[in-house]
């Protein structure tokens, strides 16, 4: 029997990264059984999405709130081009950090190398649990040096466990 894995730990993801990377690997995330996964491998409590706003997708944010996360949402740009833009990257770090005093250890869902100093931070104050990146074959070269290494766990082989099934019709 695996042991328990104790603490109170909270997760801050990267939606933008975490659903292009999935989607790159030819699969689509079941975030019902993600949020689940996290809370049995990681002893996640709360699970921060940090996702762009954009007006009309109001189900989907329901649909993720009530599988259990705490979206923190960014207003989003449209340019010109028709490309929409919401990063998200200073939220999530800010969060992390208005979060410090409330959880154990934190698992940071991203392969984005602009959090490699939250995760060296967290690294170097015993704070982090795990990177979760979402595809081993890119992501940022940052999140590959050494204080980063052990930390690294990886979405690849998880396809079976947490792709999204569409339920077959009667």
């Amino acid at each position: 029997m695996e042991e328990k894995k104790l603490g109170n730990n909270y997760a801050f993801i990267d939606s933008q990264n975490l659903n292009l990377s999935i989607r790159d690997l030819g699969w689509r995330l079941d975030f019902c059984r993600f949020r689940i996964y996290l809370k049995e491998k990681y002893n996640v409590s709360k699970a921060f999405l940090f996702i762009g706003y954009v007006e009309g997708n109001n189900e989907l944010y329901k649909f993720l709130q009530e599988a259990g996360f705490i979206c923190i949402f960014k207003p989003t740009l449209k340019y010109k081009d028709g490309t929409t833009k919401g990063n998200c990257d200073a939220e999530l770090v800010l969060q992390a950090m208005i979060e410090y005093g409330n959880y154990d250890k934190a698992v940071i869902v991203t392969g984005d190398g602009d959090f490699y100093c939250l995760v060296k931070y967290l690294a170097e104050k015993n704070k982090l649990k795990a990177v979760l990146v979402p595809n081993r074959f890119k992501f940022s070269a940052l999140l590959r040096f050494k204080i980063c290494r052990p930390y690294l766990r990886f979405m690849n082989d998880l396809k079976q466990r947490l792709a999204y099934k569409k339920e077959k019709a009667l």
